[in-house]
């Protein structure tokens, strides 16, 4: 086993759970729905859900179908949520039955949980998409701080379905980062391990992209953990993805201008999150520190 750690960074996305997978499922679903009761083909809709998720930065926008230009046009006036209101349901429930964290990733993060470790998650999926999922999956309270994105922005006359303190997380911290930045910009790690008082000798960041994850955590000086399980560019589901995503063109170029040509993990995880404990030997972290952090948070 390496040194104690006392801090547990996390990646969320396909790194406790198969996002990639949720994502795919709920989407296909939805838009094989939309192509049956619209009448309206793939590949006319794909690239304009893919233009909506651009100006969005999101493959999430939970606002696309009032905003699809070929549904505008055949349905002018219409209430076009009430109308494909299947199409709706048929990604909710495919969502549903596709959201599940990866075996072994609640026992562990319980274990660490014992030990008095302090668990963080840092994602770059948005506010309330990362909330949701972190309330369905039991992570509220098991993990003591979120960092994610801002939302976007509502559309005009639109209103969540529930008032927002139903969207409120009862136990863990969400935090929200300043807009516009993105892994692997390593000075955000290390605000966020100086906000919740720890160290980096002391911290270890879990994640599942060479290239965001491990890079990041190698040049912000912090003990980097490669998820390889969670790896999903090569799956079938990541092609709709790519066809639909809000990565632009200049997006992805500038991207490859911050990246080493190989990034070398220093410990991978194999098969399962649970392979952590048998890397590490997890500690309690310093009470007086994060109850410090805590308070100046105002929670």
């Amino acid at each position: 086993m390496n040194k104690d750690i006392s801090v547990l960074i996390t990646d969320l996305d396909n790194t406790l759970y198969d996002w990639v997978d949720i994502w795919y499922k709920s989407f296909r679903s939805m838009l094989d729905r939309l192509v049956l009761d619209a009448g309206i083909p793939e590949d006319v809709l794909i690239p304009e859900f893919k233009r909506i998720h651009e100006e969005h930065r999101t493959a999430e926008y939970s606002f696309s179908l009032q905003e699809l230009p070929s549904l505008i046009a055949k349905y002018p006036g219409e209430n076009l949520p009430n109308r494909f209101r299947g199409a709706i349901d048929a990604f909710r429930e495919a969502r549903r039955a596709a959201l599940r964290l990866y075996p072994g990733v609640a026992e562990t993060l319980r274990s660490l949980k014992d030990t008095g470790c302090l668990l963080i998650g840092y994602t770059e999926s948005m506010q309330f998409y990362t909330n949701y999922r972190v309330r369905h999956l039991n992570l509220d309270g098991l993990l003591d701080y979120i960092y994610s994105p801002p939302d976007h922005a509502l559309p005009n006359k639109l209103n969540r379905l529930y008032s927002d303190e139903h969207y409120l997380l009862r136990s863990t911290i969400h935090k929200t980062l300043a807009r516009g930045e993105v892994k692997p910009n390593q000075r955000v790690l290390l605000q966020i391990i100086k906000e919740t008082g720890a160290r980096t000798g002391e911290c270890v960041y879990v994640g599942d992209s060479l290239m965001k994850d491990i890079f990041m955590a190698q040049k912000a000086g912090v003990e980097d953990v490669w998820a390889r399980y969670g790896v999903a560019q090569s799956r079938e589901e990541y092609e709709l993805l790519r066809r639909v995503t809000h990565w632009t063109s200049e997006d992805v170029e500038a991207e490859k201008k911050l990246m080493p040509e190989q990034v070398n993990p220093t410990h991978t995880l194999r098969e399962s999150f649970a392979e952590l404990l048998d890397i590490f030997k997890f500690a309690t972290f310093n009470k007086r520190t994060f109850r410090e952090s805590l308070e100046a948070s105002g929670r």
